[in-house]
């Protein structure tokens, strides 16, 4: 049960909990920070992009520090979220649950049966964070080679084609939208959100 206190936009509706993923280089950022500053929520960022950008070289990591960081980057997102909700009473998220298992799937973990699965349920389980999750296109804009991601856009669509599938596998249909692939221009894909949330932006 929501608590009074919860922080609501001028209309009286609770503030959208969202999250964009998509794979590397769709626009994930751009569109998250546009959208949480309409809605008047926090932004959370990817932890993975983080901890690269601050020199974590994963290329040097054995097999269990490279999954001890995905399970560490799980709950970090879990967390971020569930305080975001709690204390701004909604958030847009760069990746969403779902990403965990199939970041976990890609890595080449699922041998650990046992592990997958609870990776599985838990990530499964909280879907109910979010009032909807967006995936962003493969491919609709340019992917840039930052030196932070892979530019190789076959990686990338490897990596789509895996969260996809897990959210038609785990996800209602009606807590996840795909966006066209023609919807390009940051102020489109604001107004397609919108659209999708049925909600208003903040003041």
């Amino acid at each position: 049960m929501e608590s009074k206190a919860t922080p609501r936009t001028a209309t009286g509706r609770r503030r959208p909990r969202l999250a964009l993923t998509g794979s590397a280089g769709v626009g994930k950022t751009s569109l998250g920070l546009r959208l949480a500053a309409e809605f008047g929520v926090p932004f959370i960022p990817e932890g993975m992009r983080a901890r690269i950008e601050a020199g974590l070289n994963l290329h040097i990591l054995s097999r269990d520090q490279h999954r001890a960081l995905l399970e560490e980057l799980f709950e970090e997102m879990l967390t971020a979220a569930a305080n975001a909700a709690e204390t701004g009473g909604g958030f847009v998220a760069d990746h969403c649950s779902i990403d965990c298992p199939a970041f976990w799937l890609y890595y080449g973990f699922g041998d650990d049966a046992d592990a997958t699965a609870e990776v599985f349920d838990r990530a499964a389980s909280a879907l109910e964070l979010y009032d909807l999750v967006v995936v962003l296109p493969w491919d609709a804009i340019p992917l840039a080679a930052d030196g932070v991601r892979s530019a190789n856009r076959w990686h990338q669509l490897h990596y789509q084609s895996l969260l996809e599938g897990l959210l038609t596998r785990c996800a209602p249909d009606d807590r996840v939208a795909l966006m066209p692939a023609d919807v390009i221009d940051i102020d489109a894909r604001a107004a397609w959100v919108r659209e999708r949330l049925k909600t208003d932006s903040a003041d």
